[in-house]
Formats: structure tokens, C-alpha cells, sequence
């Protein structure tokens, strides 16, 4: 590889410059450990140094962690663990090199990144936006493999140490400097300057500011009962969130407590080991299968015509001011960078909308990742109208009203009428076609559907719709406006719930029929919690509404037959205005002070269920999940998805599927297309046409082929 690493002396001060060629984001790659060696060995023997400073020779990136490639390609835990091995030597080369050496941060610094600055003598943080600090290996299921699980907790503590490590969170520069993971943060333009200035402080004798723990803090880690206190609340923890279904969190645990109670050369070398066990293990395979998937994913444009360019969207129109408008609201604010303003029918609607964004704003102000003076700054870029004044300059418009065709096509004409000739309109409808709502537009092409999950801030997909005569720079801005808001995007074919509803339809579904053979609603839940769903579908019917679920169901029917049929429940239920969480009366009991949920017992003589039946938890799984396997393998069929890594990115963002399984694809790839298919013809002969094999399905059962090869 190119050389990434390049030293200059200024004043005795080595400033040593990581810039990966070719690349936009450095990330260690192979060949950077014999590098970073080298350099270190020189930084330590040559006497005209007297102190280096680390920066990035990228205009906003430090180090985005280790290329991913270079893990997923190792073929055995030996051979991950060595990666792991070498990383410990480089870094202990740093920390051991006689000299001070400080960090100088400006953008991502995680994984691998942020263990390099770990070994440093210090770090310094620019107070840009951009620059984020974390490992989040977790999330890849791993562990960090540079030393991080014993680095990390002597310097901010073992309970922030973990509480970052098995989150994989990422957190911001100020809230980094908060927590003690870094010295100083410091304007970007002041950066380098600063860091010098600090190894020179170092030199001179000068201390980093001395590690901050709150009196709750040294109670539980300096004595011997209150470490074991933090551990075993940590392990409790993870176990309740994953269901043991993710071997990285405890191994995380493990490292840090024998590293904190043997010392870190036996920690770093349980580190090493765990780490190589981690890399070859399922769950990781599935998970970095998924982020490279992605990653991928970011860097296409949807469109065939490569010079097709998106327009820049600055000036957002939102028609709605509810939690749906609202949430997009924030995301258009917070991380696109557009000035917004709402029209709703009333100024109560306006006033709402304003709160929930607010509201957004001082949870994080609360969390030190960011200053009300910029909170502040933000919301003065929302407005709101009770008309259409000021929508002349929307460079996009997007609509979150009532499901009513005849007022979104209503809204169509509006947006035609009183914005620009180019203003896209985007419809972030669930249940209506979008062809439908362009039917009658005078300019069709400039429709788009824009269906976000609820609630927005928190949900990672945005799937975006086109219809038959979607123009293709219209589709280009949609993606990069959902992107630039932080989504992870996948373009689909109209039809009927578009993918992520149509495949999520069948699943629901099959768990109200498993309710009408006396399966309590509570173990079915409970079932899919321990498969890997972060919610039940019981509870899920209860969260979406029992009425949208079923109009939903209408939809479905109408479009694709008898299979998307559920047991009737939802007529009864809506009868009895059980609509669920939002009216606080549904399947499950709401208003009490118990945490847990329980079911209301009324709902069973609602619906005549007798719940006197057991069933295993892997059978319930079988149950839910073949059929919504075997309806994404149709909307696969159809074109609805355009190939098998969207419908695992559709699933896996949009309906919570189990990350560590890959998503339905990867899942049938994993299980085999054979088995798959037997499981469904066993069911089909007992239930019926619902769980019928998918023709293709069928195909590559015979012939023994993969989604992914």
C-alpha cells in the first residue's frame, strides 16, 4: 500500500500526518501497524525530538476505526487474534516511547482511531460538529482489539467505560470533554497549535487535568464489592437487552475485569484472544455483512443515468405539524441543515410541532452534546404558517396528514399552485399508492413517496417510493436529502405497503392466528424477543394502532390475496375501540406503575380465546417468520426491492428483523433455500395457501443457490 504516515519536525515536535491515498476517511488499514512502527521507533531514538503531535491529513476525518475489509477477510481466530496482537504493540510503542505524544482530533475519531488516541499522552478535540469520538465495535460484534476495554476504563472509569463499549455509542466532542475522554476541545483552526503547545506543557512538567469520578463512581470502583457491583449490573443488563443472543457485550465485560484485576498486559491478552473469537464468529460475519452492505448502500444514487445530479435541498416544507411532521422536522433541522417551516390547519398544530422540536433540542443539551446557544440557533430556522405563505422558496415539500387520497391529492395541487415549478412534493403516505396521489398532478415527475417510521428521530430507514413516472433527478434529491438526515435509504417500487409493510404484514398476522389456537399473547412476544426482535408483534399492533394495522391488512388483501389474511381480531377489537397504546386500551394493560407489561385479561373474551396452550419459543419463531421470509422473496420477484442486500437493509432498519441473522436473505442463505422451503410446505399443508413457497424460493431450493455468494 501507499504510505499513509508522514513526519515533520517543527521546533523538536514531530508532526506526524495519517492520510490514507485514495481515500476520503483514513482508516487503519494493512500495512499501517509496520508504518506507525517505524515512525514511533523514530519519534523514540532520534534526540531532535522531543515530542510528536498525531493528526489527520484529511479535511474532516481523524480515524474512522479499522477497514472493515481487512477483518472480514481473516480465515481463522489465530488469525484475527494477530491483527489484535499487533494493534497492542503500536500502541504500547506510543505510550512507551519516552516522549510526550498528544492526539489532535478533528472528525470521527472511533474504533481504532480512538484507541490510537488512547495511547497517546493526551487529546485534543476540535469543537466542530463533525468530530465524534467512541468503539463501536459492539455493533459489529466485536470487542476493541487495540487495547481499548483496558485503556478506556482507567481513564474515565469502568462504569462510562462499559456503558460506551457495550453501546457502541458515539458521542460528541463537548460531551467527550464532559466525560473526561479527552484534555481540551478547542476551534478547529487552533488545532494543531494547541496540541503543540500541549506536548511542550507535558515537557515542561504540566499535568492533564486529573480524572473527574462523581462520589457514586469511587464507592463502586475503588473497593473490591462495588467493581463486582458494576460488573454484574453491566452483565444483567446485557443479558435482559440481547437475550444472550450477542457474545461480544460479555466478552467486553470480561476483558475489563481481568484487565483491571490481573493488570493490562493479562487483559490485553485476553483482549487479543477474544477478539480473534469474535471475528470468525456467526454473528459478526452477519453483522459487518450488514454495514458493508451499508456502506454500499451510501454510495449509489438509485438513478441510471449518471448524470442525473440532486438538487440541494435548504428550504423544507412540512404539511402537518404532528409527531410524524415534527420528527422530520428535527431530523431536516438537526442533521440536514435546511431551515423548515410547517403549515397546519391551526396555530395549536404550529405550536406543537415547535415543542417537539424544542423538546428534542434540550434532551440534547441535557446530554452535553451540544450548547443551548446552538440549540437556540437551530430553532430559529423553524417557522410556521397556517397557509402556504412563504412555501414561494420550498425547494421540497413533504406532506404527514391523514391517509385520505382525495387530501393528499388535494395537497398536490396546493404545492403546484403555491411553490416553484421544480418544488418536489414527497408523500410519506404508509398505506396509499403514490401513483395514486401523483394521478392529476400537473407535474407527476416532481412526485415522490418519503415514508418514514415512526417515531423519526429514533427510526435509521426512510423508503423512499417511486412511481412510473418519477423523474430521475427527483428520486437523486430524495435520497440525498434522506441521507444528509441521517437514514439509511432504500428506493422501492410502488405497491401496495411498498416492501417493509408488505413483508411485515404476514408476520403480525401469523401471531394473531397463533392466538386463535389458544397461544397467550404474552409468550409470543416473548418468543420473538429471544429470536432477536427488539418488540413483540402483539406489542407492536399495539404501538402502530389496532386501525391503521388494520386498513393495512385491507390494502394487502386487496392487492395480494388470502395470504395476507389475519385471525379477525382487529374488527373486534376496533369495535370495542381497543385501538392500542394511543387510546390506552388494546391487547396490553396501560395506565399502571408496574414497569412490566401485562396483558388484559379482557381481551381474551373479546375474542374468545381460551390461552391454555404452550408452544416452544423456536416453533412461535417458525411461525412469524417464515412468512415474512417468503414475502420478501416475492417483492424480490416483483422488483419491488432491486436485489437481496436492500430487503436485509429494508428489514433490519425498518422492522427491528434480528441484526445478528443477516436479514431475511442472509437468514434463507444460512439456514438453506431447501429448508426453508420444507418448513413451509410442512406449514402449508396444515394451515394453507399462506404459507405457500415463493416460485423462486422454490428454484433455488433445487438448485442449491445463494442470495449472496
Amino acid at each position: 500500500m501507499n504510505s499513509c504516515l508522514s513526519l515533520q519536525i517543527d521546533d523538536g515536535i514531530a508532526i506526524i500526518t495519517i492520510d490514507v491515498k485514495g481515500e476520503t476517511m483514513n482508516t487503519l488499514k494493512d500495512g499501517f501497524a509496520d508504518e506507525a512502527r517505524d515512525i514511533f521507533s523514530r519519534v523514540k531514538s532520534d534526540s531532535t525530538i522531543k515530542g510528536a503531535v498525531v493528526i489527520s491529513g484529511k479535511p474532516d476525518s481523524f480515524i474512522a476505526g479499522a477497514d472493515i475489509n481487512m477483518i472480514s477477510d481473516v480465515q481463522s481466530a489465530e488469525e484475527a487474534s494477530d491483527l489484535s496482537r499487533l494493534g497492542h504493540v503500536n500502541m504500547n510503542a506510543i505510550e512507551h516511547c519516552g516522549k510526550p505524544v498528544v492526539a489532535a482530533i478533528h472528525g470521527p475519531c472511533l474504533g481504532g482511531g480512538y484507541e490510537l488516541a488512547l495511547a497517546c499522552h493526551a487529546r485534543i478535540v476540535s469543537d466542530d460538529k463533525k468530530t465524534i469520538l467512541g468503539l463501536p465495535e459492539v455493533m459489529l460484534g466485536l470487542l476493541p482489539g487495540g487495547g481499548g476495554t483496558q485503556r478506556l476504563p482507567r481513564l474515565i472509569g469502568v462504569a462510562k467505560a462499559l456503558d460506551l463499549m457495550l453501546t457502541g455509542r458515539q458521542v460528541k466532542a463537548l460531551k467527550a470533554y464532559k466525560m473526561g475522554m479527552v484534555d481540551e476541545i478547542v476551534p478547529q483552526p487552533i488545532l494543531l497549535q494547541t496540541a503543540i503547545e500541549k506536548v511542550k506543557g507535558l515537557l515542561n512538567g504540566k499535568k492533564n487535568r486529573p480524572r473527574k469520578l462523581t462520589l457514586q463512581d469511587r464507592l463502586l470502583e475503588k473497593n473490591p464489592v462495588g467493581l463486582s457491583l458494576v460488573f454484574s449490573q453491566a452483565l444483567k443488563t446485557v443479558l435482559s437487552k440481547t437475550k444472550g443472543n450477542y457474545p461480544a457485550p460479555i466478552r467486553i465485560i470480561e476483558c475489563v475485569k481481568t484487565g483491571l484485576k490481573q493488570g493490562l498486559e493479562k487483559g490485553c491478552a485476553l483482549e487479543a484472544k477474544r477478539f480473534g473469537e469474535l471475528a470468525v464468529s456467526p454473528e459478526s460475519r452477519q453483522l459487518i455483512g450488514i454495514f458493508q452492505a451499508s456502506n454500499d448502500l451510501k454510495k449509489e444514487s438509485f438513478v441510471e443515468d449518471e448524470q442525473v445530479t440532486a438538487r440541494s435541498i435548504k428550504n423544507l416544507g412540512i404539511l402537518g405539524g404532528g409527531l410524524m411532521g415534527a420528527g422530520i422536522g428535527f431530523v431536516s433541522l438537526d442533521r440536514a441543515d435546511c431551515d423548515v417551516r410547517v403549515k397546519d390547519l391551526n396555530q395549536e398544530g404550529i405550536n406543537a410541532a415547535r415543542k417537539h422540536i424544542y423538546d428534542q433540542y434540550a434532551k440534547k443539551t441535557k446530554r452535553k452534546s451540544m450548547t443551548r446557544s446552538q440549540a437556540n440557533q437551530q430553532m430559529a430556522r423553524f417557522s410556521g404558517s397556517t397557509s402556504y405563505d412563504g412555501f414561494a422558496k420550498a425547494d421540497l415539500v413533504i406532506e404527514a396528514v391523514f391517509e385520505s387520497l382525495d387530501l393528499k391529492r388535494q395537497m398536490v395541487q396546493d404545492i403546484e399552485k403555491n411553490c416553484r415549478r421544480d418544488t418536489i412534493f414527497a408523500t410519506n403516505t404508509s398505506s396509499l399508492l403514490v401513483t395514486d396521489i401523483a394521478k392529476g398532478a400537473a407535474r407527476p415527475g416532481n412526485v415522490i413517496g418519503m415514508h418514514y417510521f415512526s417515531p423519526v428521530e429514533k427510526m435509521p430507514l426512510l423508503e423512499i417510493i417511486v412511481h412510473e413516472g418519477t423523474d430521475d433527478c427527483v428520486t437523486a434529491s430524495a435520497v440525498e436529502l434522506g441521507r444528509k438526515q441521517g437514514k439509511t435509504v432504500i428506493v422501492v417500487k410502488d405497491g401496495a405497503g411498498f416492501y417493509v409493510n408488505r413483508i411485515l404484514g404476514p408476520y403480525m398476522n401469523e401471531a394473531t392466528w397463533l392466538t386463535q389456537e389458544g397461544i397467550p399473547f404474552d409468550q409470543i412476544d416473548k418468543a420473538m424477543l429471544q429470536w432477536g426482535f427488539p418488540v413483540g408483534p402483539i406489542a407492536l399492533l399495539d404501538e402502530v394502532g389496532v386501525d391503521v394495522a388494520y386498513k393495512t391488512e385491507a390494502n394487502l388483501i386487496h392487492a395480494y390475496g388470502e395470504r395476507m389474511k389475519s385471525s379477525g381480531a382487529g374488527e373486534k377489537m376496533i369495535a370495542d375501540g381497543r385501538l392500542g397504546k394511543k387510546v390506552k386500551k388494546g391487547i396490553y394493560l396501560y395506565g399502571g406503575k408496574s414497569k412490566e407489561k401485562k396483558i388484559d385479561p379482557e381481551i381474551y373474551k373479546l375474542l374468545d380465546i381460551t390461552p391454555n396452550k404452550t408452544m416452544p419459543p423456536e416453533q412461535i419463531a417458525e411461525r412469524c417468520i417464515l412468512p415474512l421470509v417468503n414475502e420478501a422473496v416475492r417483492c424480490l420477484e416483483e422488483g419491488v426491492i432491486r436485489c437481496a442486500r436492500d430487503g436485509d437493509i429494508g428489514a433490519i432498519f425498518g422492522i427491528g428483523f434480528a441484526p445478528f441473522r443477516g436479514g431475511p436473505f442472509r437468514y434463507i442463505d444460512a439456514l438453506g433455500a431447501d429448508q426453508i422451503v420444507q418448513k413451509l410446505q410442512n406449514l402449508e399443508a396444515k394451515f394453507g395457501e399462506r404459507f405457500k413457497p415463493a416460485e423462486s424460493l422454490l428454484k433455488k431450493a433445487k438448485t442449491g443457490e445463494k442470495y449472496y455468494s
